[in-house]
C-alpha cells in the first residue's frame, strides 16, 4: 500500500489522503478496486482522527481503495465550502481511476455525524453524486444541521429519484444527534423507492466510529461493532464480488421495485402493472394463461391465495413459481417497450 496526500485547498486546509493498494502481481485477479471516500465528523469544527484512518484501514482490509477527506471546517466551514471540497475530491478520484486502480462507477461515500451530513448532501444535492452512501449517526434534520452551523441545508428535504443505495447505523440513545434524524431520512428514502439498510443499536454514545475499545468513547453495545462487516457485505451486494479482472453483477438494485421508472418491467409490482393501460392488461392476462402450462398448479393456487400478492414485484412472483429465467426475461423485454403511465 502506498499513501498519498493531496492538498486540495491550501487556504482552507483541505486535504485528501489516498490509501492505494496494488493490483495485479500477487493480486492477479484484480485490475481495479472499488473506492470509498471517508468524511470524518466533528461538528464542522474539526475532522475527527478517530473517524478517519481507522475507518480507511477497515475498508482497505476488505479490498477497497480508501480516501480520507479533511474538508473545510471552523472559520472556513461556511456552506457550500464543504460540499465543494467533496466535489473536488470525488472528481479527482474518478479522473485518477487508472492511476489509483479504482472503478470510477463504484465509489461510495461514508460520513460520520457532521461528516454524515456532508455525505448525505453529496448523495442528494451534488452534481457529482457517489454510487453508494453510508451514514453513521449522521446529522440529517434541519434542527441538527442548524446546531452544527446556521444556514446548513437539510439533506432529508433533498432525497430524490437519483439518490443512491444507502446504509445507515446509529444508536437509540444517541443524545447528540437523535435517532429520529435517521428515521426521517429513511422515510424519505421509502417515499422515493430507494434501497437502504439500517441498523439502530440499543445503546451507545455518539461518535463511536468503528467501535473498538481503542477508539470508542463511553458505553457501547458489542453489537454496534457489527456495522463494519455488515456495511462491507452490503457494499458487496451493491458493487458486486471480486472476480478475475472484474466485479460480479450486483445483487442489490438502486430501487426496491420498478414502479417509479419511466418504462415498465417485471420489477414493477403486480398492482402497479394492473393500473396500466389495456395493452399491459392483455399482456398480463396472457402471461397468467401461459402459467397454467408452465408451473405446478397446486403451488400456484397456494401462492395466489396470499392477500398481499399484488404487492409483489412480478419478478418475485414468477420466481416463487419457479418460472425459468429465460421466460422472465422475455416478459421483461416486452414490458420494457411500454411507457409507465404512472411515472
Amino acid at each position: 500500500m502506498r499513501i498519498e496526500k493531496i492538498t486540495l485547498n491550501s487556504e482552507r486546509n483541505v486535504e485528501l489522503t489516498a490509501f492505494i493498494q496494488k493490483v495485479g502481481g500477487e493480486f492477479n485477479k484484480l485490475t481495479k478496486r472499488p473506492g470509498i471516500l471517508i468524511l470524518p465528523g466533528g461538528g464542522y469544527r474539526m475532522c475527527s482522527d478517530r473517524e478517519a484512518e481507522p475507518v480507511a484501514l477497515a475498508y482497505a482490509k476488505a479490498g477497497y481503495q480508501a480516501f480520507v477527506l479533511r474538508y473545510s471546517v471552523g472559520e472556513h466551514g461556511a456552506w457550500p465550502n464543504p460540499l465543494t471540497d467533496y466535489e473536488q475530491a470525488i472528481t479527482l478520484i474518478r479522473k485518477s481511476s487508472d492511476k489509483w486502480h479504482v472503478y470510477e462507477d463504484k465509489i461510495a461515500v461514508i460520513g460520520f455525524s457532521a461528516g454524515g451530513h456532508l455525505a448525505a448532501c453529496a448523495a442528494t444535492m451534488s452534481e457529482y453524486r457517489p454510487n453508494a452512501c453510508l451514514l453513521g449517526y449522521a446529522v440529517l434534520s434541519q434542527e441538527s444541521s442548524e446546531m452544527c452551523q446556521p444556514g446548513m441545508p437539510n439533506p432529508t428535504d433533498h432525497v430524490d429519484q437519483d439518490m443512491c443505495p444507502t446504509f445507515m447505523f446509529g444508536t437509540r440513545n444517541d443524545h447528540i444527534v437523535p435517532i429520529q434524524d435517521s428515521i426521517e431520512f429513511q422515510a424519505a428514502l421509502i417515499n422515493e423507492n430507494i434501497s437502504f439498510e439500517s441498523h439502530i443499536y440499543a445503546y451507545g454514545i455518539h461518535g463511536f466510529s468503528t467501535g473498538e475499545s481503542s477508539i470508542a468513547i463511553g458505553e457501547l453495545t458489542d453489537r454496534a461493532l457489527n456495522w463494519v462487516p455488515d456495511s462491507i457485505g452490503w457494499l458487496t451486494d451493491v458493487f458486486g464480488e471480486f472476480l478475475d479482472g472484474e466485479m460480479s453483477k450486483p445483487k442489490l438494485q438502486v430501487k426496491v421495485n420498478g414502479n417509479l421508472e419511466p418504462f415498465l418491467s417485471v420489477d414493477c409490482t403486480i398492482a402497479h402493472l394492473k393500473q396500466q393501460g389495456k395493452k399491459v392488461q392483455e399482456l398480463i392476462d396472457s402471461l397468467f394463461d401461459n402459467l397454467a402450462e408452465l408451473v405446478d398448479q397446486d403451488k400456484k393456487k397456494l401462492i395466489d391465495s396470499n392477500p398481499f400478492l399484488d404487492k409483489l414485484p412480478l419478478r418475485d412472483y414468477l420466481r416463487s413459481l419457479e418460472v425459468n429465467t429465460t421466460f422472465i426475461d422475455i416478459i421483461d423485454a416486452d414490458l420494457n417497450r411500454i411507457q409507465n403511465q404512472c411515472y
